[in-house]
């Protein structure tokens, strides 16, 4: 199986140096790097607290769950495989079932539930 995130592409430097440097998905004008610098002097505070919830209130494989998906951008596909454990029971560390109509745990609802609790409120 060929996996994509592993491809390489030959190009010529002369080539590459025609090219605009707003052409390449790093590109990040003026406009959004200021967004970008706001968000994380609203977001950098709160940081440690975060953390400090995330470590209390999770259970390993819910915390190792929301990692790979939030921070590395896994799908629960890819990380059902890292963990060897189904799609779904991924999908239940991350977001949680719902029992007898009643919505049971979940890493994102036990974390905006810690949020609450401690008065943390994160807005766009």
């Amino acid at each position: 199986m060929y996996n994509p995130d592993f491809w390489e592409v030959q190009i010529e430097q002369t080539d590459l140096e025609k090219m605009s440097s707003e052409v390449g998905l790093w590109f990040e004008s003026n406009e959004d790097q200021e967004l970008r610098y706001e968000w994380e002097d609203r977001i950098g505070p709160l940081i440690p607290r975060l953390d400090t919830l995330i470590d209390r209130g999770l259970t390993q494989k819910q915390f190792e769950a929301m990692i790979l998906y939030f921070k590395f951008g896994k799908t629960q596909q890819e990380i059902s495989e890292i963990m060897g454990i189904s799609r779904r029971v991924v999908s239940q560390h991350l977001f949680g079932i719902t029992r007898n109509g009643k919505s049971v745990g979940g890493a994102v609802k036990k974390i905006q539930k810690l949020c609450r609790d401690q008065s943390i409120a994160i807005q766009n």
